[in-house]
């Protein structure tokens, strides 16, 4: 299987790129910041795609998966945003997402399995406090994803997305470390999830795993969440 992950510098995308090696995949790992095992690569841009279509097309000769994990968020209402932050995430998430699918494209038509998977998040489905942009662009990506879905049916490709709650990950370790308390409020994001914890990055890596496996192939257009119950359930004084 051939996969290629965007964001994948670490983070959610290292973990997603470890679980495909481990079971024996190709994968392509691409990001703003290039290493000796990451492919520079920026989503805003069609002509970076360039050395990323070198690589699927003459290393590969094609592409079965691919995963749009790249993106980036802004904390604040919508009072605080402006423009430029509008324009910069949604141009990240959301025109990024579109942008990589629709250069992958071609090569996920000539598949058998192809799949893609977009990262979504919590908040495309729950209003959190401070989380207006990057609210809106996750909304944005999940509403792509049945779109895409829908148009990939004709093109034997399927199109689903993963919705992690908040997820232990690096850019939540900086955002903490800006808190005046940083145990206190890692500790009220833990509660804040139902099964007290914050979602681990594998855990959300086995779910993408899942969806874009051949034994996924009745899902398309879906969005499952990985957020310890945070969607769907609601514990009262009585747990």
């Amino acid at each position: 299987m051939r996969v290629l992950i965007t964001g994948a510098a670490g983070g959610l995308g290292g973990a997603l790129a470890s679980a495909y090696a481990d079971r024996g995949a190709d994968v392509l790992r691409t990001d703003l910041r290039e290493s000796a095992e990451v492919l520079g690569h920026d989503v805003t841009s069609d002509e970076s795609w360039a050395v990323v279509r070198d690589h699927v097309e003459h290393t590969w000769g094609g592409l079965d998966v691919l995963v749009n994990n790249a993106g980036i968020g802004v904390v604040g209402t919508v009072l605080d945003a402006s423009d430029e932050q509008w324009h910069q995430v949604l141009d990240v998430n959301v025109v990024g997402t579109a942008r990589v699918s629709r250069a992958a494209w071609p090569y996920l038509q000539r598949s058998s399995r192809a799949a893609v998977v977009n990262i979504g998040s919590i908040v495309a489905t729950a209003g959190l406090p401070q989380r207006a942009v990057y609210s809106a662009s996750k909304g944005a990506v999940v509403a792509l994803t049945r779109a895409m879905a829908a148009d990939g049916l004709a093109d034997g490709i399927r199109v689903n997305a993963v919705n992690p709650g908040t997820v232990d990950t690096p850019w939540v370790g900086r955002l903490l470390a800006e808190e005046t308390d940083p145990d206190a409020r890692r500790a009220a994001l833990e509660a804040r999830q139902p099964h007290g914890r914050f979602v681990t990055a594998e855990e959300v890596a086995h779910a993408v795993l899942h969806l874009a496996s051949p034994l996924a192939g009745s899902t398309t257009g879906a969005d499952i969440a990985v957020d310890g119950g945070m969607t769907g359930l609601r514990l009262g004084p009585g747990r």
